[in-house]
């Protein structure tokens, strides 16, 4: 019987293992040839990556679904959506922040109201910090099913705790992120876009900084002949917006509540096609074999 490491987190009847505590987070978590998270049904996150819609903003939606119940049914499907009001200083607008933060908690990400000229550094912190929260979501949920439901990260002993926020980091470095962008371009937006656009290609730079790889793609809301317009689709890279942004005509509708729901059929598609893509391969294997 090996003795148990985990101090007062000791459970008769569990399953000790034998190599450092660190070590048997990540193979609960990585696959032999995977350096990506495997598991994640539910959490934000499936295959190994981490899915977002990041909503920049600056009123309330007026048209379509209740931007929150759809924020919610995105979460069902496994993904999280991130807002980000765009405020001007001389304009304090209670509702819209309501539906802001509404529209976040529904979702399971963060929201945070900021003026044009700290956006940059927002969408980065935002979006990096709801990438930790969801892998330390599943971190939590698979620690449990190694040491027991009974146990809490909050009741291992501080170096421990220190190993499980290491995976978590090391994670943030590898895990895959794929982020779907929705830009309000209502009229009260026209001159934030500028700000918007550089934002975005700062994300961009920050994200592709990591050894994981990063796939974008942006919705701008309304769009020219439908609620919600794609822009950009899957991408590595935003730089393409310059050239994009410069051509966008702003005004008309907020339909905030419709452009999510065009992020969560999108991300649908990607994932079809992905299925399809592999059963493709493993039919080829098959009758190559």
């Amino acid at each position: 019987m090996v003795q148990h490491p985990y101090g007062n987190a000791e459970k008769k009847g569990a399953i000790v293992p034998e190599n450092p505590f660190k070590d048997r987070i990540k193979r609960h978590l990585i696959g032999e040839d995977d350096d990506n998270i495997r598991v994640l049904e539910g959490n934000g996150m499936k295959t190994g990556t981490v899915k977002q819609i990041l909503l920049l903003t600056d009123g309330c939606s007026n048209q379509g679904e209740n931007p929150a119940a759809m924020a919610a049914l995105a979460r069902e499907e496994g993904l999280v959506v991130n807002v980000i009001g765009v405020m001007s200083k001389d304009i304090i607008d209670e509702r819209a922040m309501g539906e802001i933060e509404q529209i976040a908690i529904a979702g399971g990400g963060i929201h945070q109201i900021v003026y044009a000229e700290q956006l940059s550094q927002t969408v980065q912190m935002v979006t990096r910090k709801a990438m930790n929260e969801t892998i330390q979501g599943v971190v939590n949920k698979e620690l449990q099913q190694i040491l027991g439901n009974q146990v809490t990260l909050e009741e291992l002993p501080p170096e421990k705790r220190g190993e499980i926020m290491e995976v978590v980091e090391d994670l943030g470095e590898t895990v895959r992120m794929e982020v779907l962008v929705l830009v309000d371009t209502s009229a009260s937006m026209k001159h934030k876009l500028p700000t918007v656009k550089e934002a975005l290609i700062d994300l961009s730079i920050s994200l592709n900084a990591r050894s994981g790889d990063n796939q974008f793609a942006v919705y701008i809301f309304p769009g020219k002949r439908a609620e919600a317009e794609l822009v950009l689709d899957w991408s590595p890279r935003v730089e393409s917006l310059s050239k994009i942004f410069e051509k966008l005509t702003t005004g008309g509708i907020t339909p905030t509540g419709p452009a999510i729901r065009e992020a969560i059929r999108h991300f649908k598609d990607k994932s079809s096609l992905r299925r399809l893509v592999n059963e493709d391969d493993e039919s080829y294997r098959e009758e190559t074999m």
